[in-house]
């Protein structure tokens, strides 16, 4: 891999380490003999959900967001084929991306800093983006629920329960699809970049804004709603006066059901890879399990709001 490194990068590599984590990418730390240090991104063995951007479209989209001042690192390349497969190049920032760390001590005035990024985020003009996926919601999620070839009735009443809640109004705008404590790097000052942008596409604002509040994503401290991190309260303020678009916490709770039922999904997709032999992999097993929480938190939620 070193030396497919270096002929894609047209440099000598010193050092070329593949990080841990990601459940469908690869990423690795790159040091070129120049001095500069870099990340690359190349694709791994499958995807979580079916519009999964290729990573020439993911390239782009982190293109869009530097343009419009969004906190990411600064993409450098498209590197198409490395060593069988895409991948592209970006500079490496430094900070922490590990959730059960971040929510131990979250830097002041992440929540707000959260909103800020996302209005950003949500302000690129959709034309700059046009290969987005534009899928209906309803549609996308019941096709990948039918991949699954086994029924998950909690998932499914999730589903149908959301559908009759969530008139979907809304102008629909650019969204990250993933942006939740874990793939946001933070330091002691506060965040540094949103990264992994594989799940961008175009949808309601609110999709994006009820994301971090998935139980999972709030990494064992459930005190704190929004990303185990603060209160929902602050974060849709800021958000609302930046954007313009006020979502009311009542709807947002219906967006954190369908949210549970969408990673739980997310999460199975990711156990057949294991299961059919595509990609025999422990983490991906133990997504499969982690799925019935998913379900369990869904129910749990509709339960409370009846």
């Amino acid at each position: 891999m070193k030396e497919a490194l270096g002929q894609a990068l047209g440099a000598a590599v010193t050092r070329a380490v593949k990080l841990a984590g990601g459940a469908s990418k690869e990423a690795w730390a790159v040091d070129v003999a120049d001095g500069r240090e870099l990340l690359v991104r190349r694709a791994g063995g499958g995807v979580i959900h079916l519009d999964t951007l290729s990573l020439r479209d993911e390239y782009d989209v982190l293109v869009a967001a530097r343009e419009a001042g969004v906190r990411v690192p600064e993409p450098l390349a498209y590197l198409g084929d490395l060593d069988g497969r895409e991948a592209f190049v970006m500079e490496r920032v430094r900070g922490e991306t590990i959730g059960r760390r971040i929510v131990k001590a979250p830097p002041p005035g992440l929540d707000v800093q959260m909103a800020e990024e996302l209005a950003k985020i949500h302000a690129i003009p959709l034309e700059r983006l046009p290969a987005l996926p534009r899928a209906d919601l309803w549609q996308r999620l019941h096709a990948e629920l039918d991949t699954l070839d086994e029924p998950h009735p909690a998932i499914e009443l999730g589903l149908v329960w959301c559908r009759e809640r969530l008139p979907l109004l809304r102008p629909p705008v650019v969204v990250h699809g993933d942006f939740r404590i874990g793939n946001l790097m933070v330091d002691e000052h506060g965040l540094v970049a949103v990264l992994d942008w594989e799940f961008a596409h175009v949808s309601d604002a609110a999709e994006d804004l009820a994301w971090p509040l998935v139980r999972a994503w709030r990494f064992g401290a459930d005190e704190r709603r929004l990303g185990g991190i603060g209160d929902v309260e602050p974060f849709l303020q800021r958000y609302a006066e930046l954007s313009g678009r006020e979502v009311p916490v009542q709807e947002l709770y219906v967006w954190e059901v369908l949210g549970n039922c969408k990673w739980a999904i997310g999460a199975l997709t990711q156990a057949r890879r294991h299961l059919r032999g595509e990609e025999r992999n422990v983490e991906l097993a133990i997504l499969g399990r982690l799925a019935a929480e998913m379900e369990y938190e869904l129910l749990h939620l509709i339960e409370r709001a009846a």
